[in-house]
């Protein structure tokens, strides 16, 4: 397999679409022949990090770069930046608003799962101009 690079939109406040590209995503990997293991970190990681760009930003992109040993995922937005990142990986931490809450989400458990299910995570925030994480899974 050479490199495959894959790239999704991710609109802002949109419910309904949340989780479309992940969902995508987990069928292109499924595809091109990625055990089960390894597609499932990867789906949950940019699953929530998708939501987080739904409910936090002003939407964004996500941009995935696939190997044979490594999905390279890059998910970048123009929202408002994330003021402290140590108290943000604290589970159950969210600044999400109550109506988001309602509907299910934001529950303060998105960056502890990216951490949890990827390999490496990079957070690279700016306040006021957004965020963009890079997350990688090896083909184990």
């Amino acid at each position: 397999m050479e490199e495959v690079r894959l790239h999704y939109d991710v609109n802002a406040y949109d419910f309904t679409c949340a989780g479309e590209a992940s969902g995508k995503l987990k069928r292109s990997l499924k595809n091109l022949g990625f055990n089960s293991a390894v597609i499932r970190n990867v789906a949950i990681a940019v699953y929530e990090a998708e939501i987080n760009m739904v409910i936090h930003a002003e939407g964004g992109v996500i941009d995935a770069i696939i190997t044979p040993d490594c999905i390279t995922v890059i998910l970048a937005d123009h929202g408002p930046g994330i003021p402290d990142i140590e108290l943000a990986m604290k589970e159950g931490y969210s600044t999400a608003p109550e109506n988001v809450r309602a509907l299910g989400f934001g529950a303060g458990m998105g960056l502890p799962n990216i951490k949890k299910y990827t390999d490496e995570m990079n957070i690279d925030t700016v306040i006021g101009v957004g965020t963009t994480i890079t997350l990688k899974v090896y083909n184990k």
